[in-house]
């Protein structure tokens, strides 16, 4: 088993909704169900968690959605979370608590589990939770896993180096989806 993440550090925690052939884009296609289970799975996730890093593509889609939501306890914690956004360009929406990453992704992940703190969150973004993984900044990836294969759309763990896993929970709900939680094991 592996050492967990130092206690030094924050843990960088990527939370995504995949179809059973692994897609995690546009997940409205194939996330038709909700069920208890799942939520409270959910509520686990966020109730660590006081940072969030985005792609620029998942802050455009959320920027204008979440503030108006009634979706609980969701809302309230994006609304009100640091959201970290990696960008190039300014961004269009003006959000609560949202800053621009100046410089490499990378290097703004590691100074922020540096900083004293909750989990980091990365969520619906794709590329950015690949370019973590890449950089070995991930450090659990927790997955809810549909009944539904989708046969298109950008996969979250394609095209990516090996990854070692380790199983930190599993659990099948009542709607069929699957709850995956591993600990990213560090390279050998």
């Amino acid at each position: 088993m592996s050492d967990p993440v130092p206690s030094s550090l924050r843990k960088v925690v990527s939370w995504h909704f995949v179809s059973a052939d692994g897609v995690a884009e546009d997940p409205d296609r194939f996330f038709t169900t909700w069920d208890d289970e799942t939520d409270v799975r959910s509520n686990e996730v966020i109730a660590t968690q006081d940072t969030v890093v985005l792609g620029r593509r998942t802050h455009d889609e959320w920027a204008p959605f979440w503030p108006t939501s009634d979706i609980e306890p969701f809302a309230t914690f994006i609304n009100a979370v640091t959201k970290y956004v990696a960008t190039s360009t300014p961004l269009g929406h003006d959000w609560t608590n949202t800053h621009v990453i100046e410089g490499d992704l990378a290097d703004a992940v590691r100074h922020l589990r540096a900083q004293p703190g909750g989990d980091i969150g990365v969520h619906a973004s794709i590329s950015v939770t690949r370019a973590l993984i890449t950089a070995g900044l991930v450090d659990e990836i927790r997955m809810v896993v549909m009944p539904t294969v989708i046969g298109s759309g950008r996969s979250l763990l394609a095209g990516l180096p090996e990854l070692k896993l380790e199983m930190l929970g599993c659990e099948t709900t009542p709607a069929g989806h699957l709850l995956l939680d591993y600990r990213v094991r560090p390279a050998a």
